[in-house]
């Protein structure tokens, strides 16, 4: 898939209906993430991060740039940008914001805005060692093959959801990170 088939799928699509939505009585904590698509001539890569090992939350596991919301961003694109740039160096100059997808409730208590941007294939990135420990990428048409999504249902607190797992090579993609790429994938496929 190229940049001009994923744009014109992507906005001409209407989003439909998230199933991700976990409905926790507690106040969820607002956060963003920059979905990256990089925009080579013949197709579209996800670039995505495998998080630092020694991190408190999630370390070691996959996922898009971003985090929590701070009083200072003026907005989630703003949340998500900020993110991006100080975790794997990211110009806000070599990034085309196109789109949201639906919120994603985690059952952490976060949720999480998924911002969708077009990145050149000529982009430089580099890694916050403090926060990442590696960028790669992943073709956009491996996530769009339906065979390559695995769910399965699991119960915590009383509450029934369903959980995505994408293997790609050694990468173990899960939780946040497969739902929001299943959520691109439904909508564009």
């Amino acid at each position: 898939m190229t940049k001009d088939e994923f744009l014109c799928r992507f906005q001409l699509h209407s989003l439909a209906a998230s199933p991700h939505k976990y409905q926790y009585p507690n106040q969820l904590k607002q956060s963003a993430v920059l979905v990256p698509l990089i925009n080579y001539q013949t197709h579209v890569n996800v670039l995505l991060t495998k998080r630092a090992k020694h991190l408190r939350h999630h370390g070691g596991q996959i996922s898009f740039p971003g985090g929590r919301v701070d009083k200072a961003d003026n907005n989630i694109i703003a949340t998500a940008m900020r993110e991006a740039s100080e975790e794997i160096a990211l110009s806000p100059k070599d990034c085309q914001i196109i789109g949201q997808l639906h919120p994603y409730q985690t059952v952490t208590g976060y949720i999480i805005k998924p911002i969708v941007a077009i990145l050149p294939d000529n982009v430089h990135l580099n890694a916050s060692l403090d926060e990442v420990e590696e960028i790669f990428e992943v073709p956009l048409s491996y996530f769009l093959n339906t065979n390559n999504i695995h769910s399965f249902w699991v119960k915590k607190q009383h509450y029934h959801y369903q959980m995505h797992f994408m293997p790609y090579n050694q990468y173990n993609i899960w939780g946040a990170t497969a739902a929001i790429l299943k959520d691109l994938a439904d909508h564009i496929r």
